[in-house]
Parts: C-alpha cells; structure tokens; sequence
C-alpha cells in the first residue's frame, strides 16, 4: 500500500470525526476557547459587553471555527447576538460544516433568534454542507412550528432537497409532524409536492 494510500484512508476517516466533533454537540470545555465566544455560549451578557469594550472584533472563532454569534445563535441567547450584531458580527459566517447562526438558531427552534438573523440579512436558503439541510428543513424535521412559520413568512424555499432527496415536507411527513406537513402543503413552491415521499420512519 502506497504512503499516499494511506494519507488518503486516514483522511477519509477522520473527516468525518471531526465534523461530527463540531455540530454543537456538548464537549468538555476547551482551554483555547477565546473569551467572547465562552461569554456568548452561557450567554452572559456582561461579560460579552467587557470584552467588546476591551476588543471591538467580535467575529473570533474557536477551533471548529465557531463564532461567538454562532454559540449565541444555538443556545438562543437573544440579547447577546444582538449585541453582537450591533458589534459588527457576520450574520453568515459559517462553520467547517457549513453551519451559519440562522441554521444553528433554528435547530433549536428559535424563532426570535431566527428573525432577527433574517433581519440582519442571513440568507434564509443557505445550505450546510455535511447534509444539505436548510433552515426550513431543520425546523420540519424537528418540529419547530414557529421558527417555520418565520421562515415560510421570510419566503424559504420549500422545494429545496437535502443529501437524501428530500424536502422539508418530505421529513415533516417522515417525522409525524402532521400541523407543519399541513402549513407547508398550503404554501409549497410549483412543483414542491410532486413527488415528494409520505412514508413516516427514521431517521
């Protein structure tokens, strides 16, 4: 077996190990953390106003290239990515898998965060890059009834197919979902529901 075989197998299984190590996941805290995006994780607010007024940079990113509006965005702390974006944050800034603050903040479900990101401008089809998952087919998949609606409202594209195929109605169906199967038939892009799959299961 080739030196450059090998690189290649090792590559190809630690990829995907480390992507997984920075989806948001709890970890045990890393020392090299900066400051900013410590204080914007426990969504302390005092403590993210100290250390902008001390270093006006508030896109620092860890080391899945995290940002503390990104940190902000997934816990849901309102208060601080709004600091933050009066700070100057990236609205899109994106991490090694291709997660924004608007795809963060709506996996969680939420809604506040997610429209005030879309009022800053975060692009509402964005597509993270392990999955092909949009913020419309995060909120579907998981249930999220609001931070759907604000998406639906902000005119998200329902038609949009993740890695797999399918669509927000297709895992809305495939969750059981049936209020937000309901709200997205009702406003289905041409063409969105053709085809689309109703089988219910996992993943």
């Amino acid at each position: 077996m080739s030196r450059m075989y090998r690189i290649a197998l090792l590559i190809a299984f630690l990829l995907p190990l480390w992507l997984f190590a920075c989806k948001g996941e709890p970890t045990e805290p890393d020392p090299q953390t900066p400051p900013l995006v410590a204080a914007a994780e426990a969504g302390d607010n005092a403590r993210v106003e100290q250390l902008l007024s001390i270093d006006a940079t508030a896109d620092v990113r860890d080391h899945c290239a995290w940002t503390p509006l990104m940190r902000a965005a997934l816990g849901g702390h309102y208060t601080t990515a709004e600091r933050l974006l009066e700070a100057g944050a990236d609205v899109q800034a994106a991490d090694k898998g291709g997660y924004t603050p608007l795809l963060l903040a709506t996996s969680n479900g939420h809604t506040r965060l997610v429209k005030l990101l879309l009022l800053h401008g975060a692009r509402i089809d964005q597509q993270e890059t392990t999955e092909g998952l949009t913020a419309l087919i995060w909120a579907a998949r998981r249930g999220h009834r609001d931070a759907l609606v604000a998406l639906l409202d902000a005119g998200a594209s329902t038609g949009l197919r993740d890695r797999q195929g399918l669509t927000a109605l297709d895992w809305a169906r495939r969750k059981g979902h049936d209020e937000i199967v309901a709200l997205l038939i009702g406003r289905n892009d041409p063409g969105g529901v053709r085809g689309v799959r109703s089988e219910r299961g996992s993943p």
